[in-house]
């Protein structure tokens, strides 16, 4: 291939670089269609089976999860089959990456559940529709049926010291943290799923290296092609700092009604916004605006828009700002509630209490623990949450269900 010939299918192909953090082996200047995926895709006679992987282990996806969604997406769109696995006997264990501490397992009944709203969830990313674009492959069909001489087999193709530069493994060890022998099996099942799906191509995030490089393992040693590993970053949480975590409620989750879900991006940091845009919508990077704020809103409506609709997107832009300029929200004036006669530390529960939300403290602390009382659009479970001064509070809006709301001003 001549450097011309190189540089337009570099142009054709620039969908792969966008948000993406390593692809794996990676060798530009290389002809060898095992080592280059450029060069793979420019000459494929057949569209590539581009594996990404999702255990079921909890009912909601938030936006983080969805990046690897989105790059699957775009291998659609490039006209190559999409394997989505659903990992319902490897969520029975759960995957250790990143754990200090064992997960607790799943029963059949649990990740069955949840593995039917993972895929509700996934459906406005993916095209369901057009026929070979997508295979939906469940990994009990080939795990469940293992006997012990596969077992055995799969285990001899790694040692304990392996096993241990896994991130986590090691820090667990070091610690004194247990680490159980069917946690060990976890990186082998999945890089199984390679084997067993025949990927090309494997989808995953910073943290999954390890995973996805088992899988090439366990291909060559079956006598397969080993597939490219290709890793997205981890999105960064609303917090600014740490991942994107539900337990540590700095999410977005997909499922979310359009306000909150809007409220949460425009006030995604700044120092985020460029990362959020990159991999959380597919508008040219160079032509966002340059104000942070234009560019907070640009990032809200689109990404609701994926979601919920364009209509419900626009709807939440102006209930959203209804209730940032004190206007209306659902109607009714958004009153205001002034925390001079708190004492401070005061606890969430005494203020949606004090603040007329609820009659009375027991009911406040009821609805808090039932998920029904946001603060700023963010959704607030600890009803013993304490703030220590009103300066933390100053501005911003107490939500009870989607019709009662509340300014907190000094």
């Amino acid at each position: 291939m001549t450097s011309l010939e190189a540089s337009r299918v570099e142009q054709s192909l620039a969908w792969l670089d966008r948000g993406t953090s390593e692809i794996f082996p990676n060798r530009p200047d290389s002809d060898d269609l095992d080592e280059n995926l450029i060069q793979r895709l420019a000459q494929a006679d057949r569209p590539l089976r581009v594996k990404f992987g999702i255990d079921p282990t909890g009912a909601e996806i938030h936006l983080g999860h969805s990046i690897p969604v989105r790059k699957l997406r775009a291998f659609q769109d490039a006209g190559h089959t999409a394997v989505l696995i659903i990992g319902d006997f490897t969520a029975q264990i759960g995957d250790p990456t990143g754990k200090s501490e064992v997960r607790r397992q799943l029963t059949p009944a649990d990740v069955a559940q949840n593995a039917q709203t993972y895929l509700d969830q996934v459906r406005p990313i993916l095209d369901f529709d057009t026929p070979g674009r997508l295979e939906i492959r469940y990994n009990s069909e080939w795990l469940a049926n293992l006997d012990l001489s596969k077992i055995l087999e799969l285990l001899s193709t790694m040692t304990v010291g392996q096993m241990l530069a896994k991130e986590g493994f090691a820090e667990r060890y070091e610690r004194g943290n247990p680490i159980y022998l069917h946690e060990f099996l976890y990186p082998l099942m999945q890089g199984y799923d390679s084997v067993a799906v025949q990927a090309d191509v494997e989808l995953g995030g910073t943290d999954q290296k390890f995973n996805i490089a088992v899988g090439r393992d366990l291909q060559r040693h079956f006598g397969q092609t080993p597939q490219f590993g290709l890793l997205v970053p981890i999105l960064i949480g609303t917090d600014g700092t740490q991942k994107m975590s539900k337990s540590l409620g700095n999410y977005i989750g997909l499922l979310e009604d359009p306000l909150t879900m809007y409220s949460k991006l425009e006030k995604v940091p700044d120092a985020l916004l460029p990362q959020y845009c990159e991999l959380l919508t597919a508008r040219a990077l160079d032509e966002l605006p340059e104000n942070p704020r234009d560019r907070q809103k640009l990032l809200a409506l689109d990404v609701v828009s994926q979601y919920h609709g364009s209509e419900a997107a626009v709807n939440a832009q102006k209930a959203a700002l209804d209730l940032i300029g004190g206007g209306t929200a659902q109607g009714n004036a958004v009153r205001e509630f002034s925390l001079a006669e708190i004492q401070f530390p005061a606890k969430l529960f005494y203020l949606v209490s004090a603040s007329g939300l609820c009659k009375t403290s027991s009911e406040a602390r009821r609805q808090i623990q039932g998920g029904a009382v946001r603060l700023e659009g963010d959704r607030v479970d600890q009803a013993d949450l304490t703030f220590n001064s009103p300066e933390e509070l100053h501005g911003r809006v107490l939500q009870l269900g989607k019709k009662n709301f509340v300014r907190l001003v000094p």
